[in-house]
């Protein structure tokens, strides 16, 4: 992180935010303690579009056969078809 004094960073606000946008820490001072931060703002994410659920819809995980009977059911069937 490299930091300027206030004077510095008024002369080279620029440059500065330049920095910053490319990801380098910046720290301005005031009196030799560091009182501000610069960052770079990220931008917000994009709206979901009704394309986005369409195409989650298509990767969703979807069993290759569907199960006509309830869980207590199965259960029961393959445990009496052990009894054979």
């Amino acid at each position: 992180m490299t930091t300027y004094s206030v004077a510095e960073a008024k002369n080279n606000l620029s440059e500065l935010i330049d920095r910053a946008l490319k990801g380098e820490g910046v720290v301005i001072t005031r009196h030799g303690a560091p009182v501000v931060q610069m960052t770079a703002v990220q931008p917000a994410p994009r709206p979901v579009t009704e394309e986005d659920l369409v195409r989650l819809d298509a990767l969703r995980y979807q069993p290759a056969m569907p199960l006509h009977e309830d869980a207590a059911a199965l259960i029961s069937r393959i445990r009496d078809e052990g009894e054979h």
